[in-house]
């Protein structure tokens, strides 16, 4: 059985120990096609900071994670993997494509994660195959109930000591009622935010899982956003429905400004 852990705190840096998914289960290879994997590169004037994040695949070259990941001082370079499972060494089904820009909702706050989802446009468009697929989200009028179960999955540390994991791993949690966040989270927003975890404190995410799809029913429903303190529960989750409209305003305006002539197009 993997190790128990109690989640840090959502304030450390994402580099300080990255992506952990806590007492849950190496996932069947290449069973989640939508994931991705953020590489992301900070330079500052005299120094470099480097980490991961999630993500999940909507379009051929759009990625949807959480905008704290990329929202840095300095410098910020991200590159996308697609069709991985074993993140540590090149596999064949792997694509590794650059982030040419990405866009965040504009009343984004990092005060407490307000609005906490970012759109990644792809510099060029992943290759669709049976390793790489996109996923469904959530419309503006869908919600999951209280007690569902529902999967997060990334990369990263299974225990509070030690190092990252090479595979992808999965957890199972609840989506919970909105009180333990509204205790927790002076700023909790029931609209935009769901509240998630194991009450028992045995299954959590961690910061590099920061971006990564809450899934229920083969359709994302939340990106994983925040905890506090050395808490493994409760768990604040992005609400996809929310921004739905959002989402699909900035896919329109990504497929238009790839249209000859455009503005931005080559």
């Amino acid at each position: 059985m993997l190790l128990l852990l109690l989640i840090s705190s959502a304030f450390l840096l994402p580099w300080a120990g990255a992506g952990r998914i806590i007492g849950g289960k190496e996932v069947k290879r290449h069973s989640r096609p939508y994931m991705a994997y953020l590489h992301i590169q900070v330079l500052y004037p005299s120094s470099r900071k480097a980490y991961s994040c999630g993500g999940f695949l909507i379009g051929p070259d759009a990625v949807l994670s959480a905008a704290h990941c990329v929202d840095k001082n300095g410098t910020v370079r991200v590159t996308v993997t697609l069709g991985a499972h074993n993140i540590s060494v090149r596999e064949r089904s792997q694509q590794r494509i650059p982030v040419e820009r990405w866009v965040t909702p504009p009343k984004y706050s990092s005060d407490g994660h307000i609005n906490d989802i970012v759109l990644l446009k792809l510099k060029t468009k992943a290759k669709i195959n049976k390793n790489v697929k996109q996923i469904a989200f959530s419309g503006s009028n869908e919600r999951v109930t209280v007690g569902t179960k529902c999967s997060v999955a990334g990369w990263g540390w299974t225990a509070v000591e030690g190092r990252g994991s090479d595979v992808l791993m999965e957890v199972e949690l609840k989506v919970q009622n909105d009180e333990p966040c509204k205790q927790l989270f002076h700023n909790y927003l029931r609209h935009s935010m769901m509240c998630v975890g194991d009450k028992k404190g045995k299954k959590t995410t961690y910061e590099g899982d920061s971006g990564g799809p809450f899934v229920c029913n083969q359709k994302a429903y939340g990106i994983v956003s925040r905890g506090v303190g050395t808490r493994p529960f409760p768990k604040v989750f992005t609400r996809i429905s929310y921004f739905e409209p959002w989402i699909r305003e900035q896919l329109r305006k990504f497929a238009l400004q790839e249209l000859p002539g455009s503005p931005s197009s080559d």
